[in-house]
């Protein structure tokens, strides 16, 4: 097989995941949003910055982020894994693949790290 032929079938698949990945973003997203994942801890303000999906698609770590520096970053992250069962539920109806990745839900602190080095700039100004 040549390697150009490899090459086409590695950036089908590699299509494919990054694929997947963004279909799991927008519908957790949307979970989120429609406040369809009922916790008293999930603030309305996170979202999903990043998901990762392991090469075999068994496993997706979302990263979650927080507009708001309130500490509800941690707890959300904390609701969202309570409710990785019924998120990946969910998932596995709007997905209509063969198997729906196990979720691990990890917080993304690049919105408050840039803040902080916004106002670290400012104060040298």
């Amino acid at each position: 097989m040549s390697s150009k032929r490899r090459g086409s079938w590695w950036q089908m698949s590699n299509h494919v995941h990054e694929r997947i990945e963004q279909r799991i973003q927008k519908a957790i997203g949307t979970m989120i949003v429609t406040q369809e994942i009922k916790h008293h801890k999930l603030s309305p303000f996170v979202s999903v910055s990043e998901v990762v999906l392991s090469k075999d698609k068994a496993y997706a770590t979302v990263y979650i982020s927080s507009f708001t520096d309130d500490g509800s970053l941690k707890d959300s992250v904390e609701a969202l894994q309570h409710s990785a069962g019924f998120i990946q539920g969910r998932l596995g109806k709007i997905l209509k693949t063969r198997n729906t990745p196990h979720l691990r839900f990890k917080e993304d602190n690049s919105i408050a790290e840039a803040k902080r080095i916004n106002d670290l700039i400012d104060s040298l100004t």
